[in-house]
């Protein structure tokens, strides 16, 4: 499984059209609660003009882009985490994510209602995350059953992880999300405490007009809010990015040109999303097939190898790692060995964003 970005938020705030635009697929949109039943999984390719320059460069038979996975999942209401809405089935779905896109409403519109009524990014966002807290309060409570069990038979370990989730739930308990706790304490959670709160998240501005931001006091609300929290904040009209990706591609960069839109908004997301994640990008080319790969910042060659094949890891002999500016700049791979450029590596070396690397491996 690839690296999944849950999109959450109230219901009626565009995620469903964010994610068709994402993804091209057609999750059925409709402007009343709950029309996303089933979380929706698209797999997008992560823009990367690196690859487009390293393939005009090598010229290969097939080039193909790494991928992130959205997860479009049902709108949470007040009162989701005790089952109100469709409750706890989508924040199960949440768990399995690896990062949260919480997107807001941040355009009026009479013809889609709003759960709550008038449009509000501060109080839309404290409903969606008290929910989020009080879900890991549940799940904290069930821990600490656990704990207990395991401390009365004198278990290992027990004593030191009930007094790990007391201090998790006092700082719950003050609204404060999961990450925080961790942030701040320099620690991890156990890796089987699966908390939605702790999860790396990110804002989706949902906005009517991309091109009129400055005078939009509903975006200009939710990035305060998230500027005080250290949040990122991308800025998407998801219904006009929508229509955009049901064009051809040549067809869209038109379109942006009549817009006077420098980019995709689309493009950013899956950035930030992609950064949100903490993770980096290495390519490899082997029999003519150029391809990206991802892999969290600070992996060691020998699991990258493994992210390719099985085989690659148990057998691995070395890495020959070249970067791509140096690649680039020397014009090919046997311009950069004879300058010295091309490295080779064991197993420990941390692959680094932009690295070409040819494993040699024997099996």
């Amino acid at each position: 499984m690839g690296f999944r970005c849950g999109i959450v938020g109230l219901p009626n705030v565009g995620k469903s059209t964010i994610f068709n635009a994402l993804t091209a697929a057609a999750a059925e949109v409709a402007s009343y609660p709950f029309c996303t039943i089933e979380p929706n999984v698209g797999i997008v390719p992560v823009p990367e003009a690196r690859l487009d320059a390293l393939a005009r460069l090598t010229k290969p038979k097939k080039v193909t882009p790494t991928t992130l996975e959205f997860v479009d999942i049902a709108g949470l209401v007040k009162g989701a985490s005790n089952g109100e809405g469709l409750g706890n089935q989508f924040l199960g779905h949440i768990r399995d994510v690896d990062a949260i896109a919480h997107v807001v409403r941040c355009f009026a519109d009479n013809d889609i209602a709003h759960t709550y009524g008038a449009i509000d990014p501060r109080r839309d966002v404290e409903v969606v995350n008290t929910e989020l807290i009080l879900a890991d309060l549940e799940v904290l409570d069930r821990r600490f059953e656990k704990a207990k069990r395991l401390l009365r038979v004198g278990e290992k370990g027990a004593e030191e992880e009930s007094r790990l989730l007391e201090e998790i739930k006092e700082f719950l308990d003050q609204g404060q999300p999961a990450g925080k706790f961790v942030e701040g304490a320099e620690r991890s959670l156990p890796s089987d405490l699966r908390l939605l709160t702790a999860l790396p998240t990110f804002y989706v501005a949902n906005v009517d007009d991309p091109g009129e931001t400055t005078d939009n006091q509903y975006l200009a609300d939710l990035q305060e809010l998230a500027q005080t929290e250290g949040t990122a904040v991308v800025v998407i009209a998801g219904k006009l990015e929508a229509e955009i990706s049901l064009l051809t591609e040549g067809e869209q960069e038109e379109f942006r040109q009549e817009l006077g839109l420098e980019d995709s908004g689309l493009k950013r997301l899956i950035q930030i999303g992609y950064d949100t994640l903490g993770l980096i990008t290495f390519f490899t080319m082997v029999n003519q097939d150029l391809r990206a790969w991802t892999v969290p910042r600070g992996t060691p060659t020998l699991q990258a190898a493994g992210k390719i094949h099985s085989d690659m890891e148990r057998g691995f002999i070395k890495a020959e790692v070249v970067s791509f500016d140096d690649l680039i700049r020397c014009g090919s791979e046997h311009n950069a060995k004879e300058k010295g450029l091309l490295k080779v590596h064991g197993k420990d070396y941390v692959v680094q964003d932009g690295d070409i690397i040819h494993f040699r491996f024997n099996v």
